[in-house]
């Protein structure tokens, strides 16, 4: 057996040195195949007397089993080699940051509205909001819009099927001036408060949309004059514009819930506005009427109220010319704010 101890020997060393599955085969035949050398000693065991035929066979098969065995964990170990060298090829560097999501911004529109909303409150005013589904008494009553105004039409005013609980007709608000009344009519002077947020009325083209935003403001006590409305009104233009560089000028207007009223206008000192006068707001004193609808005495109280657009402030901030582009969605106008 000292013949089989040597083909062994040999046959497990060349196994080890099998360098991939072609060499592997090509060892194994030259062994365990049909001319390989453990299969001729076991073809020569004829040849044997009965007793030495069967130990020999033993050994020869315990043989063969060792080199089965060898001939297995080389494969395993060649089969595991080449996953891991593709692994290696295909590999992901997971040190690497992920990919993050993208972070929303504030909407320009609504930047407007927190910053209006800090200056106002730095100077005393409340915050109000209120219901965007709005009353008919609320929306023009109340603010001394006789029923046949032409703001009322359905051309201007989003109507909706429901009635109020006396039968009068609901609206979508064409103006935040409704949350005047009822601040006023929940609140004991002096009043100061603004009423931001959402308003509708039917228009819609590159400065207007059916859908628009306002900021009323109101301040009602028993001494508070027009020359109050103009220290207000054009410290704020200056606060939010960041500049002492424009003009403001007060222009004789007519609206039904002020009395005397102005329309109010900009002009910037450089830019590409310079030298334009635009229209920013309405204002004026508040009409004695309202002033009694909100439940006070137009004989003790007075004050002023004004209504600004937010599309139109924040435009003008910004330098943009189309109001519809707030409103589109697109983001590779919308991060330009983020």
């Amino acid at each position: 057996m000292t013949n089989l101890d040597q083909i062994v020997a040999r046959a497990l060393a060349d196994l080890a040195a099998a360098a991939d599955p072609a060499a592997l085969e090509n060892a194994k035949a030259g062994y365990l195949g049909k001319s390989g050398e453990l299969t001729a000693l076991l073809k020569s065991l004829g040849a044997l007397a009965p007793e030495e035929r069967k130990s020999a066979g033993a050994a020869i098969n315990a043989a063969k089993g060792r080199l089965e065995a060898a001939l297995d964990a080389r494969r395993a170990e060649l089969a595991d080699a080449r996953l891991s060298a593709r692994l290696a090829g295909e590999a992901l560097d997971v040190t690497l940051p992920a990919r993050g999501r993208g972070r929303g911004g504030i909407h320009p529109v609504i930047r407007t509205w927190q910053r209006i909303e800090a200056i106002f409150g730095s100077i005393g005013f409340d915050v109000a909001d209120g219901p965007e589904i709005e009353t008919d008494w609320y929306n023009f009553t109340a603010l001394n819009n006789p029923e046949n105004h032409p703001a009322r039409s359905m051309q201007d005013t989003f109507y909706i099927e429901d009635k109020d609980a006396t039968g009068l007709p609901l609206l979508l608000r064409t103006h935040t001036s409704p949350m005047q009344v009822r601040y006023a009519r929940q609140h004991k002077p002096p009043i100061k408060v603004i009423a931001p947020g959402r308003t509708y009325r039917v228009d819609s083209d590159a400065t207007h949309s059916p859908m628009f935003h306002q900021v009323e403001g109101l301040w009602i006590a028993e001494d508070i004059s027009f020359a109050d409305l103009k220290g207000v009104y054009v410290d704020f233009l200056r606060r939010f514009f960041e500049t002492e560089d424009l003009q403001v000028r007060f222009r004789p207007s007519f609206f039904p819930f002020t009395e005397p009223s102005a329309e109010i206008d900009m002009q910037f000192g450089d830019g590409p506005l310079k030298g334009r006068w635009l229209e920013i707001s309405g204002s004026g004193q508040v009409h004695p009427t309202v002033v009694r609808n909100f439940g006070l005495d137009p004989e003790r109280y007075i004050g002023f109220a004004f209504g600004s657009g937010l599309e139109r402030l924040t435009m003008l901030r910004y330098g943009i010319d189309d109001l519809r582009l707030f409103f589109d969605g697109d983001l590779r106008f919308l991060k330009q704010f983020s």
